[in-house]
């Protein structure tokens, strides 16, 4: 089967709970899973997967909860996504991961002590170090979900969890700007994956100052930052997550803010994780 635009193999596998995970392949090559973030489909990273496919056999994943994937458990946590992972990885055979926000977050999860891993690259991780992360949004958030208020929700964790410049931005001035900046269909596919968010960022809270874990990684590590719109609390924590990594490097990409891989430009992203991944 092929996704509508007709360049993405549609398929699914597995995973260990029984629950179905549909995912895009596209290119050939040595294989590589891509793990979308929060608020994000698999057909959202088209650009990059094409981009990265000029030499890879690209697997993105649709993360479970979103898209063509089953529903996430009750009590989801951050270990069913790599157990999705571990799922598509033995059916692809792929040894290399790329993360994407939270989807960073599963990758550096799912590559600790795990020896079939070889490399992984991830643009700008979800982290939290010691509260660093804003996370006071969620009850008033879950608030408007059980409202039917999607909007107020959406609202609410932008101006807790944006950048500094979206945080300062009034409500009524949101309210003017949505209508331009996300139209439909866009709007109806976060809207619906405003729950999932919530949960996602809840691993977030309970992962808080486990950074020292990724020591365990025993897989090269490509730590990739755009340098545009910056959130206040996360330079130190990148500090602090290359500190434990045994076998990384980092790059920052100029001009680019936290969606440079999937909306601003993905095919320089894909580029420089092209030339990492293809290195000996």
């Amino acid at each position: 089967m092929v996704d509508a635009d007709g360049d993405q193999d549609v398929d699914s596998v597995v995973s260990g709970d029984g629950t179905r995970i549909g995912y895009l392949t596209t290119g050939s090559g040595p294989a590589v899973i891509v793990i979308p973030g929060v608020l994000a489909l698999a057909s959202g990273y088209e650009r990059f997967a094409k981009a990265l496919a000029t030499g890879f056999t690209v697997h993105t994943i649709e993360r479970r909860g979103h898209g063509r994937s089953g529903p996430q458990r009750a009590d989801h946590g951050v270990e069913d996504d790599c157990a999705d992972v571990r799922a598509l990885r033995d059916k692809t055979g792929a040894a290399f991961l790329v993360g994407h926000s939270y989807g960073g977050f599963v990758a550096l999860e799912a590559a600790r002590g795990n020896a079939d891993i070889a490399k992984v690259a991830v643009y700008e991780p979800g982290l939290s170090v010691n509260g660093s992360m804003p996370l006071g949004w969620m009850d008033a958030y879950e608030k408007y979900l059980a409202q039917g208020k999607p909007f107020d929700a959406f609202i609410e964790f932008l101006r807790s969890i944006g950048p500094d410049a979206i945080r300062k931005t009034p409500r009524w001035m949101f309210r003017r700007m949505m209508p331009i900046m996300m139209k439909a269909p866009e709007k109806e596919e976060v809207f619906a994956q405003l729950p999932q968010n919530l949960v996602e960022h809840r691993q977030y809270a309970r992962f808080d100052g486990t950074y020292r874990n990724y020591a365990e990684i025993t897989a090269a590590v490509l730590l990739l930052y755009g340098d545009r719109d910056r959130r206040s609390w996360t330079a130190s924590d990148e500090d602090l997550l290359a500190s434990v990594i045994p076998n990384h490097e980092r790059a920052t990409l100029p001009g680019l803010d936290h969606f440079g891989i999937d909306k601003g430009a993905p095919e320089q992203v894909a580029g420089v994780v092209a030339e990492f991944l293809s290195r000996s």
